[in-house]
């Protein structure tokens, strides 16, 4: 960000603007933004807003059996994405796969309206690298629970996309593009998903769905949920659950949290072991994300999953504190 933008509050407001279509708009200088406080600005939370007032459309649209069935669909469908791709694969690159289907899975992703992979991966490494540190930027230990559920996103220091953390991906022009407009997939599945409610409520209008009603309740609702299910590992996964491993954060495992979120809730075993595909470690901790991950390796569009150390079962022997 040049001076003359952090200086001038009319410029910094209209930056702020166009970052939501265009997303390296005015992010340059990241060692500025590094030292600007934590605290939520306004402008940054108006997405969130319309995110969120979107669902209360439900009030005049109502609800049907197809809609409210569309959205539980696309939530697990776009968690998956979210666990099994911008996590395990763009964050920790768990499994390999082509180019073709790294931009596949980078637009699959983007449809959960969490922006785009390189910003997630880059975030997510910064947390691995500084977890419950001072500079962890969603440590429930350092700034308490709303801000590492959602108030770090409302932050502009948090915003620009630190593409030195992510050099084995961001030399890919198309995996740059979805990053920079990361708003183009969001919009595109909107109305992909309105323009469905459309074409059921004319070929089955038995349904009782309309356009609206399935706008509101696969998008709108979907996405908040879904949201809100994978913020809960930054906000709760650090705080209630038992410790395996005594790693130097506060990381949990959580049997709740790992079925909100296809397995994400097995958190310490995956602070202790990043690399490894699967945070499931044992039979009984279900890791849905994995058995997915899994059968599609059986495809052949990915391949080489890392497995769990094999000294990873010895290293947690009775070793389970913490419970909460």
């Amino acid at each position: 960000m040049s001076e003359s933008v952090a200086a001038n509050p009319i410029r910094r407001f209209f930056v702020t603007i166009v970052q939501w279509f265009d997303a390296d708009c005015g992010a340059k200088d990241l060692a500025e933004l590094k030292d600007k406080p934590d605290r939520v600005e306004w402008v940054r939370t108006i997405p969130f807003v319309i995110l969120h007032a979107g669902c209360l459309g439900v009030i005049w649209t109502g609800w049907s059996w197809t809609s409210v069935g569309a959205a539980a669909f696309l939530y697990f469908f776009r968690m998956f994405a979210v666990t099994g791709f911008y996590h395990r694969y763009f964050s920790h690159r768990t499994f390999a796969t082509s180019r073709a289907m790294q931009f596949v899975m980078a637009i699959w992703g983007g449809i959960c309206v969490q922006r785009g992979a390189l910003w997630w991966a880059a975030t997510h490494r910064h947390h691995h690298q500084h977890s419950d540190e001072e500079v962890d930027k969603h440590s429930p230990r350092q700034h308490g629970f709303v801000w590492a559920h959602i108030g770090w996103i409302t932050s502009s220091k948090n915003f620009p996309t630190d593409y030195r953390r992510i050099g084995d991906l961001a030399r890919f022009p198309e995996l740059r593009f979805l990053n920079r407009f990361d708003v183009l997939v969001p919009v595109a599945f909107a109305v992909a998903v309105f323009l469905a409610g459309h074409f059921i409520e004319a070929k089955w209008p038995a349904t009782g769905v309309t356009g609206w009603q399935f706008l509101v309740w696969a998008f709108f609702i979907s996405t908040t949920v879904l949201f809100h299910g994978t913020a809960c590992i930054n906000s709760l996964a650090h705080v209630f659950g038992r410790r395996r491993y005594e790693t130097s954060d506060d990381s949990r495992n959580s049997f709740l949290l790992s079925m909100i979120t296809l397995g994400e809730g097995w958190h310490n075993n995956h602070h202790q072991h990043q690399s490894a595909v699967r945070q499931g470690f044992f039979w009984w901790e279900m890791d849905i994300t994995y058995y997915l991950l899994r059968m599609l390796s059986f495809t052949g569009l990915i391949w080489d999953l890392r497995p769990v150390p094999a000294d990873a079962y010895d290293e947690g022997k009775g070793r389970i504190s913490g419970a909460k």
